[in-house]
């Protein structure tokens, strides 16, 4: 299997494990072949959400979702978006971590 392949595996597992159980559930569902034409549009209008994010209900937070989405199905980002995502998942469960160690 190709690094950049087990590389978006790793981040997907790792994203799973931080989210919440209904949300990890869609999340793999999504990673199955046959959710292509669920995670296409939706990857292609999260990417465009985000790049419109200085609209009224649109978010940044949308592009790295839609990026992550075609990853799976866009060889040459795969890699990227695959460290991207462990980055984040593991600088945020040691903010979270930080934050409910105080309280």
């Amino acid at each position: 299997m190709p690094q950049g392949r087990q590389e978006l595996r790793r981040a997907f597992r790792r994203l799973e494990q931080e989210a919440p159980p209904w949300l990890g559930s869609g999340l793999r569902w999504l990673r199955h072949p046959r959710s292509f034409w669920v995670r296409w549009p939706a990857g292609v209008l999260l990417v465009l959400g985000g790049i419109f994010s200085i609209l009224p209900g649109l978010g940044i937070w949308m592009l790295p979702l839609g990026l992550l989405l075609l990853a799976g199905d866009v060889p040459v980002l795969r890699r990227p978006v695959a460290r991207f995502t462990i980055w984040a998942a593991e600088r945020w469960a040691g903010l979270r971590s930080r934050l409910w160690r105080r309280s």
